[in-house]
């Protein structure tokens, strides 16, 4: 049976999808949370579980966190208080996520003669999406609502009779509103509005198929109560998140304004760099695709969309110096189903299948020759083992961190570790505690003096910090 349904590439493919899927899930349990982004989400998502504050974001306890919304956050949270505190409920959320994604866009070639497992392939192998599978951020949360949105929009309006989709298409600008906030309708409104007004829609069809009035009331009552809320007990955050993530942040250069981080400034158009690198090699597949049938792009409805689709994301960041690799995520969803459509045009398809397990292949090489033997104590970025290390020697002796806390070191203390500002701060610990621990970055050894050098007993280090005894 299972011969006579899995043939030559349908084999492959199912074989592959399911092997990639099973190593990132033990990725997610394998791998400590890697700072700055995970470990903070996560360490969020932990105070929220202990606190039960489910509306306001803490940083740190009693510290708000106006940067996001709490979708993500909330799932996180929620995995903890079910599963318990660990690496794999923190991300599990973000997994089934992406699992949910691949058998959305699996559906939707569904009644072609293309393999379901086709698209979860493409997914799976394509640097960006893989990376996401299982990671805590907001961005799987974002990139899900996205999909809603636009694969809704195109349901509605492809269907002669109202279905699901119709309402879909308003739960998931909803949900996108506590995913990621306002950003939600920069992604999705200008390529819909783009994709009528270029295959001449006329806007009474689309506000007729589309259950407005019902469907603007299911927006307000998925988003509108958190953000009342949030306000109302964390003044400020409005402003903030507002005006400073959503404008100032992608318009203002190297933005200083940022209460949690900094700006991650890049030169204009580096997006499209991010786009040619992460999404390798099917976005340069779909590319020579498209060149060649240039002429003809805007006949065919559905590759119009997904056109539409993939090149607004990277347009609308172009002009951005504030911009990160993961702002490409959504852009996987259309490369994939283009890729799909002109499947069956392309040549040399196992060659191309085997240039798509490039990435994938590296990444289980590169856990089994480096994760495996230890080295991963060394050189992740985290400082889950410098800590565990030694907790599992000696219990309840208090941590210190020389003027900046990690938020890895956040997380796998349970938020007890604490930080010194500077040497007469430490001082008063040392007089408080006879016996404590004491991590400093290494790039900042040099700050401290040979007077209290003189009393650290160095034990253990990794390539950013180094852990010492001071009694």
């Amino acid at each position: 049976m299972f011969k006579k349904k899995y043939k030559g590439t349908e084999l492959f493919l199912f074989i592959a999808t399911l092997i990639i899927i099973l190593f990132k899930f033990w990725l997610s349990a394998a791998l400590p949370l890697l700072d700055k982004t995970e470990s903070r989400y996560a360490e969020i998502a932990r105070i929220m579980a202990e606190t039960k504050e489910w509306v306001v974001l803490q940083i740190d306890y009693g510290v708000p966190f106006w940067a996001k919304p709490p979708l993500s956050t909330w799932l996180s949270a929620m995995s903890f208080d079910v599963f318990g505190v660990s690496e794999l409920s923190a991300r599990l959320p973000s997994f089934l996520i992406s699992l949910i994604i691949i058998i959305i866009v699996g559906k939707m070639v569904k009644k072609s003669s293309i393999s379901f497992y086709l698209p979860a392939f493409v997914l799976l192998t394509m640097p960006e999406f893989l990376i996401h599978t299982g990671v805590v951020s907001t961005d799987t949360a974002l990139n899900f609502c996205v999909i809603l949105i636009m694969l809704s929009f195109w349901k509605a309006m492809e269907n002669e009779h109202k279905s699901l989709w119709n309402y879909l298409f308003f739960i998931g600008v909803g949900l996108g509103f506590l995913a990621k906030g306002p950003l939600i309708l920069v992604l999705t409104g200008p390529p819909i509005l783009a994709y009528i007004l270029i295959r001449k829609i006329k806007f009474k069809a689309v506000f007729t198929k589309l259950p407005w009035v019902i469907g603007i009331l299911i927006v307000l009552l998925i988003a509108v109560p958190w953000y009342l809320l949030a306000e109302e007990r964390s003044p400020g955050f409005l402003d903030y998140f507002i005006v400073g993530e959503h404008f100032k942040r992608f318009l203002v250069p190297g933005w200083k304004g940022d209460l949690y981080g900094s700006g991650h400034s890049q030169p204009k158009g580096m997006i499209w760099v991010f786009l040619f690198i992460f999404t390798f090699p099917w976005f340069q597949l779909v590319l020579y695709k498209l060149w060649k049938i240039r002429k003809t792009i805007f006949k065919d409805k559905w590759v119009t969309f997904l056109v539409i689709w993939l090149a607004w994301t990277p347009l609308f960041f172009t002009m951005s110096t504030n911009i990160l690799h993961t702002y490409i995520l959504p852009v996987t969803i259309p490369i994939a189903l283009l890729v799909v459509h002109f499947w069956d045009s392309y040549s040399k398809k196992k060659l191309i299948l085997g240039v798509g397990s490039i990435f994938p292949v590296l990444a289980i090489i590169a856990f089994f020759g480096f994760v495996l033997p230890g080295k991963a104590d060394i050189y992740m970025n985290s400082d889950k083992y410098l800590l565990e290390h030694q907790m599992v020697k000696t219990k309840n002796i208090p941590i210190f961190y020389w003027k900046k806390k990690s938020y890895s070191s956040q997380f796998y203390s349970k938020g007890k570790v604490k930080k010194v500002k500077n040497e007469k701060e430490l001082d008063s610990v040392n007089s408080i505690y006879p016996e404590f621990y004491f991590i400093i970055s290494n790039k900042h050894k040099k700050e401290i003096s040979s007077n209290l050098i003189s009393k650290m007993k160095f034990l253990e280090a990794n390539k950013k910090s180094s852990i010492y005894k001071i009694e």
